[in-house]
């Protein structure tokens, strides 16, 4: 087998901006909120946003001029794949956002233990699962991906949606369906996202577009964890607040819900504390359906490509104009294998 080489310069710059920009961000987004740091609207969160955000401006612009960057920015800047990452940073806020309260809810709204917490959502696992796996098969089958795309979007919405009326008291029944629609509509939209992206790049492109997507998915998801804790554990001290004075016991400098150690708590104590922890979960639920919108908008105007059926994107035909051959070649060129699409999963 014949060796190629080829010389490789690491863009060191670009990666010390990358790190340092979003870094700061979620530094920022993390201490913002929290009564020993610094409020959300305050000098230390405006320089610390104001800071990522410098810093990430500069790296577009050195991204722009070296040979090799670490992001491309002719393929970030392309429609699909700069739709793909806003509805990834959507879906993964709700990805993230679901995982991390739900068992939460699980073991503080509704008493279970981490392990019966675990267990509890599985269903949101197997509609994962499910999700990714069928619309694959589908996928490869048909050549066809936004439509899937598309529905993974609504059911993801749908699911939010639904888990949002959940609280304290809702059947596990009931919150196993809502999980499951979650799930189903997280499988459709993880993969097949990095899969439209990849049928789009030319082969050699496929690494850096699928990381960059996953990528900006991971950043939404922490950004998104951080903001919807913050969000949390500020609702949860006011339902707190308010039950506690509504059964006539004291809360000395608004610090109900400081501490969420439910064990060693009066039951009727216990009870205010899981019934504001549900609430509070179910309102982050909803705000996350409405982050969801945005990866629905995003994939509507996403342009669908025939999965190719060509290893990489080749040019047309320039001989077989007008003879058929150009326009079967251009066809063959926007589509995908089974195989592909498989590995690509």
């Amino acid at each position: 087998m014949e060796r190629i080489k080829r010389h490789v310069k690491i863009d060191w710059l670009g990666s010390i901006l990358l790190t340092s920009g979003v870094s700061l961000l979620l530094i920022g987004v993390s201490f913002a909120g929290n009564p020993a740091y610094y409020d959300w609207v305050s000098w230390q969160s405006a320089a610390m946003v104001g800071g990522g955000v410098v810093l990430l401006a500069l790296l577009v612009l050195v991204e722009s001029k070296v040979k090799q960057p670490i992001i491309p920015l002719k393929i970030i800047s392309e429609r699909t794949t700069a739709l793909a990452i806003i509805a990834s940073v959507a879906v993964g806020i709700a990805m993230f956002g679901s995982t991390t309260f739900l068992g939460q809810y699980f073991q503080v709204a509704r008493g279970a233990t981490p392990t019966e917490a675990g267990l509890l959502t599985l269903p949101m696992i197997a509609g994962n699962l499910t999700g990714s796996v069928v619309s694959g098969l589908l996928i490869s089958r048909t050549g066809k991906w936004k439509g899937y795309l598309i529905g993974g979007s609504t059911l993801l919405i749908g699911g939010l949606g639904l888990a949002g009326t959940m609280d304290h008291t809702t059947e596990l029944w009931q919150a196993g369906i809502f999980t499951a629609i979650l799930g189903v509509g997280l499988g459709m939209l993880m993969q097949n996202l990095v899969l439209a992206v990849q049928n789009t790049v030319r082969a050699s492109d496929i690494g850096s577009a699928s990381a960059s997507v996953a990528f900006f998915r991971s950043v939404g998801g922490a950004i998104g964890v951080s903001v919807l804790g913050a969000v949390l554990s500020s609702r949860v001290s006011e339902l707190a607040t308010q039950g506690l004075a509504a059964a006539g016991i004291p809360v000395a400098g608004g610090s109900a819900g400081a501490s969420m150690d439910l064990v060693d708590m009066p039951a009727p104590v216990r009870e205010i504390m899981r019934a504001a922890y549900g609430d509070a979960t179910a309102e982050a639920f909803l705000i996350s359906a409405g982050v969801a919108v945005v990866a629905l908008i995003s994939v509507l105007f996403i342009k669908e490509r025939p999965l190719r059926r060509t290893v990489d994107i080749q040019p047309e035909a320039q001989s077989g104009a007008g003879t058929g051959v150009g326009a079967d070649a251009g066809a063959d060129a926007e589509s995908t294998t089974p195989e592909l699409a498989s590995a690509n999963r």
